[in-house]
């Protein structure tokens, strides 16, 4: 039973936070470049407002367009229920497998991409085809991060290798350092975020997730706005949960640790929205035609990772 209640309160927590870890990290970024921003609390207006307008949708769209938001924010969601974040005592748990969860985030982007080609405009397909571009190299260096982890701690489960960290099975790792650089640079490109994509921008030139989304309005538009924020949150809670698992309530914990745990979950995630805004503003945007170098790098850490874990085991 308790893990049935922990389950229900990690969904609405991570929905209900995700606006607010998307408006901390605009607000962080308009305040390093000398502007007062606008309030983190932004976001939820704007979906609200979203969610109020009337869906214009083209003529030329089919069934696909107008299922794509829903089916995409509700795989992102599903993935970002299975992920803990402040404890791993998930009824969930079980099935928070990392595979599942490239498979989950493959599947929303999939619907992304055919409903920015189903309207047929030139933006549509070049959105489409460029995130593509992105996947085919991304998914890659994600599955090897994953296989590098599964041969530190046994186990393709979140909670199994956050457990495994928590125990102290892992010392200063030259393996666990690379996996996490590598996810780091997948996670900046699974979100869109500088220097792959510019959230901020829509200019036919430089914009990838926007060009896709560009005929969608209304509620549709809120679905894909939400979905992008929840993944967002979704990579930061995992990053925090592989990596950084300290002060997660274990199974068998009581309400102070729970809480305690929670606590670190927030202020874990807010860290790296902060991380994230500085290195934002430090960087500038990279031409498409470096998008493979960028992740390139990221496969070629995490195989590297798992050389160097071969090398130690056989030392």
């Amino acid at each position: 039973m308790t893990a049935i209640l922990l389950q229900f309160a990690h969904i609405l927590l991570v929905v209900a936070l995700a606006p607010l870890v998307t408006g901390w990290v605009r607000l962080v970024k308009a305040r390093l470049n000398g502007r007062c921003g606008p309030s983190p609390f932004q976001p939820y207006r704007d979906l609200y407002r979203l969610l109020q307008k009337e869906a214009v949708i083209a003529h030329s769209a089919s069934w696909i367009f107008r299922a794509a938001p829903y089916v995409t924010f509700a795989a992102v969601w599903l993935a970002a229920c299975i992920v803990p974040t402040f404890t791993t005592d998930l009824l969930l748990a079980p099935a928070a497998d990392l595979i599942a969860l490239v498979a989950l985030l493959g599947l929303a982007r999939f619907w992304t991409a055919l409903a920015g080609m189903d309207v047929g405009t030139a933006f549509g397909g070049l959105g489409s085809s460029r995130e593509m571009l992105i996947a085919s190299l991304a998914e890659p260096a994600m599955l090897m991060v994953t296989f590098s982890l599964s041969l530190l701690s046994g186990s393709t489960s979140a909670a199994h290798i956050a457990a495994f960290v928590l125990s102290g099975g892992i010392g200063l790792s030259v393996s666990l350092g690379l996996a996490l650089a590598a996810m780091v640079m997948v996670a900046i490109a699974e979100n869109g975020r500088i220097p792959i994509d510019n959230p901020a921008t829509h200019l036919e030139l430089t914009m990838v997730h926007e060009a896709m989304v560009l005929e969608y309005s209304g509620r549709h538009l809120a679905m894909i706005e939400a979905a992008g924020m929840v993944r967002l949150t979704l990579f930061m809670a995992l990053i925090g949960c592989l990596f950084m698992p300290w002060g997660m309530a274990r199974p068998g914990a009581d309400l102070a640790e729970i809480a305690i745990g929670l606590g670190a979950f927030l202020g874990k995630t807010f860290a790296l929205g902060t991380v994230l805004a500085l290195f934002e503003t430090s960087i500038a945007k990279m031409r498409v035609f470096r998008y493979a170098d960028f992740l390139g790098g990221a496969l070629l850490l995490a195989l590297l990772a798992t050389i160097f874990h071969y090398v130690s085991e056989a030392v």
